[in-house]
């Protein structure tokens, strides 16, 4: 890979939520054997938000690296900054909102049932 990226998605409106969500794609499903359905750098722009959202037949775990934000967990909400990592399990939901004037940037990891 020659540390580039190899997929970038542009997302807006991601599950509801505020403005844009940048993914920078590190492996795809295929590379990751089924198991995962998705290993992607993630950036929120200041404002910008991912909707609270259901998992079902997955988890997701969120690795903070950059700036700060407000997640949400099963509706209950937190602070996180770096270094914080944030855990959905399967049947339950999560959103994140950068709350800061930096981007949010963090890794995000799907994995299947």
């Amino acid at each position: 890979m020659n540390g580039q990226y190899r997929k970038i998605d542009i997302n807006e409106f991601v599950a509801g939520g505020k403005g844009k969500v940048i993914l920078r794609h590190i492996l795809n499903e295929g590379e990751l054997n089924g198991k995962c359905r998705m290993y992607a750098e993630v950036t929120l722009a200041p404002g910008c938000s991912i909707g609270e959202h259901p998992h079902h037949g997955e988890t997701e775990t969120y690795y903070i690296l950059h700036g700060t934000g407000t997640y949400s967990d099963n509706g209950e909400k937190r602070p996180v900054q770096p270094g914080d990592i944030t855990f959905c399990a399967d049947g339950n939901t999560h959103g994140l909102e950068n709350t800061g004037t930096e981007d949010l940037v963090f890794m995000a990891l799907i994995i299947n049932g």
